[in-house]
Order: structure tokens, then C-alpha cells, then sequence
């Protein structure tokens, strides 16, 4: 299987719609070797739980049915990926491939762990639409790559995104998760960096791939995350710990997750045939594949001892179940008995080449060692040629250069050539201040290496077919060993990495629990606090007796900062990292949707308030009582009555749910609601007003603050005229009257219940407290008096 070896996708993705817009997707990761497959009905009528997965993939080619035989109903999902996925490979394959049968019995004969593991007797009848893209996704892919995938060396997963946070693709781009909006910082040199740039870190391709992933889809299970935690925790407080992993694993070739592509695919015979010609290149990928795998293999010892007595549950399993198994040390004598012990992978392309060539023992192949003394040769005859051209010519800095797609040719500084090059040099190219050239002889000599080199790698190939089919008996440990690796990469480089380049304490491990409180203490925003030295810490705080918290404050008082500065630090402690507070405890969140910005949508000739209504649509259908909610300005964009009724029936609803849910908002009478819910609170950043100048503090208080007429103010320094201004305060001024009076009749009519609320919110607090009983005991006696003497 060919891979570019870069960071980019390599998912095919195979999609189909029932009329019940019921959605099935398999997507086949040939990087890995993995399967993902998930069956979801698409409850948003613009397809955000589609556009949510296929973000999250990224996938180089999109595998759909037929439309012709397709009902309006069913040819949806096509036409939303010609709409929003147009730049992405879309391949029609008849519907007779899509066969939910076929799509399990591959899946029984491929699949890595057992049937009955995945629960495939359950998922057969339930999830039929993924089985049936699976179906036709892993018929393309034999066909088109020529190969057939090796039985029992698939990794398969069943709907593997619904068991982690869901985030939407709309609310991954207004958290600049993977990218921010601006590259540059308004008014500074500094470049605004994403999270993912933020914590990209980590050594290898693979650990950056499932770090990007994390990221998208973060844990949802306690213990997993736990996990993570208690391995940072050994981590940061073990430096010589620390310091050996980041040492070994920069031991393990960078590419060390591709090698699963060679070994968990078999080239067809009839293919094999047919491509004669790319044979060579197809034979030296598979060689070195063998290396990269023997180099790898080589390390593991350095990462045993290194493993042998951690203490944390994850690091202890890898010990384990990598390095004491003795299946690897299997492969590795297999491996020594045909390869070279003094092979390893290399970077540098000729040095790669020889490697390759050299690869298998001497004495094995005849046919093998006459061809390698030819590479030999030839390159030292290419070398010979560099050397005369030097002293024929008078040019003593002209180098030899080998590319693995052009082969060798001479690259000379342009300051050392006085007027033209001799005539003997050909294809002369000005590249830089360097002249890039070859001649005949050296053209002749290079198709001999090259021919030489091919004949090398096809005669290893032969030798190593054995060798392979031994491998790929084997092929599930070699998977466990590549996603160890993944996964120590990201954990070490990426997390622990990032910690210790923080100031002590800076960042704090998050407690969780099933159903308690969202409580940060003086969280700071992840990306930001980097840029700004002085940035504010603030608190959040939301439970299930105050599950809504209203903010308000003028225009640039922090507000849109403050809603994803929560949502980053959700994310962070879901992947299973430390997170920027002095101390949080958080209830596990399964989805986050957020509600930020005001553009309109081209693309689907939507306005701003249609895009806005849009969103807060996918919101409201799909929202759970574990989600987390954060919406920046809903209803600014139609008129001020339509677009606080729009917002205050949100907030009705969101509360019904228990959704914990912070809102954003200039519309100063929203704080109305905490009159009449218990259950929601009221904070505003505080602002302070000098001399007509709002002074912004960043600071998150307690309570509404009304700052008189800041729009107003604005606008007078925006240069309105003054009986314009005048004639605005006197207007606001009555509507402001008309406003604190409902409010305060508002407050007596709901006071009992407030009180209640308070109680009930305190008692959860205490529930989920980790005080000893003596000190809980003594905090209730408190409340009890309190509440007696009327003064909650």
C-alpha cells in the first residue's frame, strides 16, 4: 500500500442513507489498518452529525451509491457531500456492493478480535447501513490499491465516535480546536496558534494523528481518563521517569504506525503481473517496511527497562503486554535469521538505499549478490566521476546529490562558476543560489543504479516472502505495539511535555465524578495565557441546582474568551491531560455544542439570523442532560423583541433539560430570569467607567452589573452627533424604569423558592465534597441555622 509518510488523512470512507434518514459509515484507515464503522439517525436537516464525523476523518476519498436508483429521500446525504465535500475524491459504486451480508462475514474473517467480542451477532441486525458501507468500502479498496487484506489484522470498531464526546464541526472551528481563525494577533507580531498547534509536540506521524483525534473526540469514560491522569502524575513527579521515555522514544522510526500497511495487506498475484513496472518501487516499501520494523523491534528492549518498575496503572499494563511478550522477540529472531543485524532504517535517501539493498544476508540469494555488487559499481563509479569533474573542471565545491525520484546529479555553487558551464553538463537548472545539472556519462550510469538497485529490491522481495507470511501471522501484536507507541508519544511529548514547560502548579489535574459540579477555580484560557502575561483568571461553577449561568458585560469585557476558555479546559481534562486552574472538579460532558459568532453563509444562501437559528436548531433536537451548552449572543441578529424571545425560550428549555448551559449576552434584561428560576445565575465582567472611558478589568463578579449606557458611549466616540446621543438616554432611560420594576416584583414573588434552590445547592455540594465526616457534619449544623434564622 503506498502512504506519502506525511500527517495528512488516508481514510476512505464509504456512506449510505436510508429513507428513515438513517446514516451508515464505514471508515477504513489504511494508514493503520483500521476500521471504524458508526449508524446514526441525522436528526439536522444540514446534516451536522455527518458533517461532525467527516471532519473528524478528513477522508481522501468518499465511497457513495448510485443516485439514479436512489428516492429524493435517499439522495440527500449525496448531494450534501457534492455541496460541502466537493474538493474531496467522490467514487459511485453500484448499490448491489452495498451488502450489509457480505459487510459482516468480512468483517467476522478480518476483524483482529474475535466476533463475538465485537458483539456482531447484536450489531448484524441493528447496524446493517455500516456494515453495508464496510461492504463496499473494502471491495474499492482491493480493487483500486490491488490487494487483499490479511485476515484476522483489522482493528474494527462499532459506532467508536458515540463513545466519546461528540463536538460538532461548527463548534470545533468557534474553539479553534484545529485551527484558529486568525493567524495573527490584532495589534502584536504573535501568531494565534490552535490547541492542537498548541500541544503538537509529539515525534512521530502517528502520535500526531491520534492526538489530533483526541482532540476532536475526546474520553468519555472515567476510568480511561483516570488513567491517562495517573500516568501524568508519575510523569511530573519522576524527572528521571520523564526524561528515559522522551530518550527511547526517539529510538522508534518515525513512521513506525505505517509499517502495519504492509503486513495487514497482501498484493494481489494478478496485480503483481499487471504492474511490472512499479514492482521495484512496490518490492522497496515492502523492504522497508522489514527495516523499519527490525529498528523498531531493536528499541523495544531500552523501553523494557525503562517500563520495568513504573507504578502507574497504564505504563505497568504497556510493560505488560509489549514488552514482555515474547511474540516480539519471535519476530525479531525470524527477522535476524534473513536481515542483516547492522541494517537499520534511515532517513537520508541514498544511505536508505543501500540499507535496502543490503538488507538480506549474504550467501542467501545468488542471483541477489551479483546484483548488489552491480549497485556497488555503479555508485562507486558515480562517485569516481564527481571526483574528475572536480579536477577536470576546476570545481571543488560541486556535489553529488541522490534523490530517491531522480537518482544522483550534481548541484554547483552559482558564485563558483565564472560565465557558462562546460558543454558536457546537461538539464542545467538554476535552483537558489545553486545550479542543478547532470551529463551523459553520469545519466548512463545512474539508469545502471538504478536498474540495479530494482533488481536488488524484487530479488529481497523474494527472499523475504516467508519471512512476511510469518509476520503477518502475527500481525495483531505488531498493531498493539504501534498504537503503545501512539499513545506514549502523545502522553509524553505532547502532555507531559507541555506541562513541564509551565511555571509549577500552573497546571493542576482535574477531578471527575458521574453526576457532581462543574467547578473550575481560577481557569485560564490554554492559548491565550501563553500570549498575555497578565491574563485573569476566572471561576465557573455549575450544578444541577444551578445548572445555567448567565453572563453579561459590554462589548470587548471578555465575554466570547471566557465561553471557550470553558470549553478548552472540558477538552483538555477529557483527553486525559492536566488542565490551566488552580483546582477543578467536573461532571464527564457526552456532547458540547456551542453558538458563537455572526456570519452569513454564502454557500447555503443563509443570513446571519438563518445561520444562527440553524445552529441553535441542531442544538435544541440533540442537547442531553449531560451536555454542556454555550451560546455568545443568541437573537442579536432579527429584531431586538423576536430576538430576546428567541433567547429567553432557549434558556427555558435548556433549563427543563438540566443541561449545564453558560450564556452569553448584552440583552440586560435576560438577567430577569434568575427572579423567576432558581437554578440560574447572574455574573457580569467588570467594567469600571471613568471619565465617560470604560476601563476593562476581566474579571468575573458575582451578580448583574448595569454599566449606564455603554452602547452609548460608544457611539458618542464613534462620532454620533450630540442631540442624537441626548435624545438615545432619555428613550433608554424609560425602558430601563419600566424594566427594574417588573424585576423587583419578579424577586418577591419567587423569594420561597430561591431559598429552597440555595439549600438544595449546597447540599450537592457537600454530597460530592471530599471532606472528612466530622467537617461535613459541622457544615450542615451551619446551613440548618442559617436557613432557621432566616438569613440564606
Amino acid at each position: 500500500m503506498e502512504d506519502d509518510g506525511g500527517e495528512s488523512s488516508s481514510f476512505v470512507v464509504g456512506i449510505i442513507e436510508n429513507r428513515a434518514k438513517e446514516v451508515g459509515i464505514a471508515a477504513f484507515d489504511l494508514r493503520s489498518a483500521s476500521l471504524h464503522l458508526s449508524q446514526y439517525i441525522e436528526t439536522s436537516s444540514s446534516y451536522q452529525n455527518t458533517k461532525t464525523l467527516l471532519h473528524f476523518y478528513d477522508p481522501i476519498v468518499i465511497i457513495v451509491p448510485p443516485n439514479k436508483s436512489a428516492s429524493n429521500s435517499t439522495a440527500a446525504v449525496t448531494d450534501f457531500i457534492d455541496r460541502f465535500y466537493g474538493s474531496v475524491k467522490k467514487v459511485v459504486v453500484a448499490r448491489c456492493c452495498f451488502d450489509d451480508t457480505k459487510g459482516a462475514i468480512l468483517i467476522k474473517s478480518l476483524a483482529a478480535k474475535d466476533p463475538s467480542a465485537l458483539g456482531l451477532d447484536t450489531y448484524y441486525k441493528q447496524y446493517y447501513l455500516c456494515l453495508a458501507a464496510a461492504a463496499a468500502t473494502l471491495k474499492w479498496t482491493e480493487t483500486e490499491k490491488g490487494v487483499v487484506v490479511t485476515n484476522h489484522s483489522l482493528s474494527v470498531t462499532f459506532n467508536g465516535s458515540f463513545d466519546h464526546m461528540n463536538i460538532d464541526a461548527t463548534s470545533v472551528q468557534n474553539l479553534e480546536i484545529i485551527e484558529p481563525f486568525h493567524s495573527a494577533l490584532l495589534g502584536t507580531n504573535n501568531k494565534k496558534r490552535s490547541l492542537f498547534h498548541m500541544l503538537k509536540t509529539t515525534k512521530t506521524i502517528g502520535g500526531t494523528r491520534l492526538l489530533r483525534a483526541n482532540l476532536l473526540q475526546p474520553l468519555k469514560d472515567i476510568e480511561t481518563i483516570s488513567a491517562r491522569l495517573d500516568c501524568l502524575d508519575e510523569l511530573m513527579s519522576n524527572e528521571q521517569l520523564f526524561f528515559a521515555l522522551c530518550q527511547v522514544l526517539r529510538k522508534f522510526p518515525k513512521e513506525t504506525d505505517r509499517v502495519l500497511c504492509h503486513f495487514c495487506f497482501k498484493p494481489k498475484k494478478d496485480t503483481i503481473e499487471a504492474l511490472a513496472v512499479d514492482r521495484a518501487k512496490k518490492s522497496q516499501m515492502l523492504v522497508s517496511s522489514v527495516i523499519l520494523l527490525k529498528t523498531a523491534l531493536d528499541a523495544l528492549p531500552l523501553l523494557s527497562k525503562v517500563l520495568k518498575d513504573a507504578k502507574s496503572s497504564l505504563l505497568s499494563n504497556i510493560y505488560k503486554s509489549v514488552c514482555a511478550n515474547e511474540k516480539y522477540d519471535r519476530i525479531k529472531e525470524r527477522i535476524g535469521e534473513i536481515i542483516d543485524e547492522d541494517v537499520l532504517h534511515a532517513r537520508v535517501p541514498f544511505v536508505a538505499c543501500t540499507q535496502q539493498c543490503f538488507a538480506v544476508k549474504a550467501g542467501i540469494d545468488g542471483l541477489l549478490d551479483i546484483s548488489r555488487r552491480s549497485f556497488c559499481e555503479t555508485s562507486e563509479a558515480i562517485h569516481n566521476l564527481a571526483n574528475n569533474y572536480r579536477e577536470e573542471f576546476k570545481l571543488p565545491n560541486l556535489k553529488l546529490i541522490f534523490k530517491n525520484r531522480q537518482g544522483f546529479h550534481f548541484v554547483i555553487p552559482q558564485k563558483n562558476v565564472q560565465g557558462k558551464l562546460p558543454s558536457k553538463f546537461i538539464q542545467v537548472v538554476k535552483h537558489g543560489n545553486n545550479i542543478h545539472c547532470s551529463t551523459l556519462e553520469l545519466a548512463s550510469l545512474n539508469a545502471r543504479n538504478k536498474s540495479a538497485a530494482a533488481e536488488c529490491y524484487t530479488r529481497t522481495e523474494v527472499c523475504l516472502e516467508e519471512l512476511m507470511d510469518a509476520i503477518r501471522e502475527n500481525v495483531s501484536v505488531l498493531t498493539l505495539l504501534a498504537e503503545v507507541l501512539c499513545l506514549l508519544d502523545m502522553i509524553v511529548n505532547s502532555f507531559a511535555h507541555m506541562i513541564s514547560t509551565k511555571p509549577v502548579d500552573r497546571y493542576t489535574r482535574p477531578e471527575f465524578t458521574e453526576n457532581g459540579p462543574m467547578a473550575i477555580d481560577s481557569g485560564r484560557h490554554p492559548i491565550l495565557e501563553s500570549i498575555h502575561n497578565d491574563f485573569v483568571p476566572n471561576n465557573i461553577f455549575l450544578s444541577e441546582a444551578s445548572n445555567m449561568v448567565i453572563v453579561t458585560g459590554p462589548n470587548m469585557s471578555g465575554k466570547s474568551t471566557y465561553l471557550q476558555q470553558v470549553c478548552l479546559i472540558v477538552i483538555l481534562a477529557q483527553v486525559g491531560c492536566y488542565i490551566p486552574a488552580r483546582f477543578s472538579t467536573l461532571r464527564v460532558v457526552d456532547r458540547m455544542f456551542t453558538r458563537m459568532g455572526a456570519v452569513d453563509n454564502l454557500e447555503s444562501n443563509s443570513s446571519t439570523f438563518m445561520t444562527e437559528m440553524k445552529e441553535t436548531a441542531f442544538i435544541m433536537q440533540n442537547v442531553s442532560h449531560r451536555s454542556l451548552v454555550v451560546m455568545d449572543e443568541l437573537g442579536r441578529a432579527t429584531s431586538s423583541s423576536d430576538g430576546f424571545a428567541i433567547a429567553w425560550s432557549c434558556c427555558e428549555h435548556l433549563l427543563s433539560l438540566k443541561t449545564y448551559t453558560i450564556f452569553a449576552t448584552h440583552m440586560e434584561n435576560m438577567a430577569e430570569l434568575a427572579t423567576i428560576y432558581p437554578n440560574v445565575k447572574i455574573l457580569h465582567f467588570h467594567v469600571d467607567l471613568k471619565n465617560n472611558h470604560l476601563d476593562f478589568k476581566f474579571q468575573l463578579k458575582e451578580g448583574p452589573k448595569h454599566i449606564p449606557h455603554y452602547g452609548l458611549l460608544l457611539a458618542e466616540v464613534a462620532g454620533l452627533p450630540s442631540p442624537v446621543i441626548e435624545n438615545a438616554r432619555m428613550i433608554t432611560s424609560r425602558i430601563s424604569e419600566k424594566e427594574m420594576r417588573r424585576m423587583k416584583v419578579n424577586c418577591l414573588q419567587y423569594h420561597s423558592i430561591q431559598r429552597a434552590y440555595h439549600v438544595a445547592q449546597r447540599l450537592l455540594c457537600l454530597k460530592y465534597s471530599n471532606q472528612d465526616e466530622d467537617t461535613i457534619r459541622q457544615a450542615l449544623r451551619n446551613l440548618k441555622e442559617t436557613c432557621l434564622n432566616h438569613k440564606l
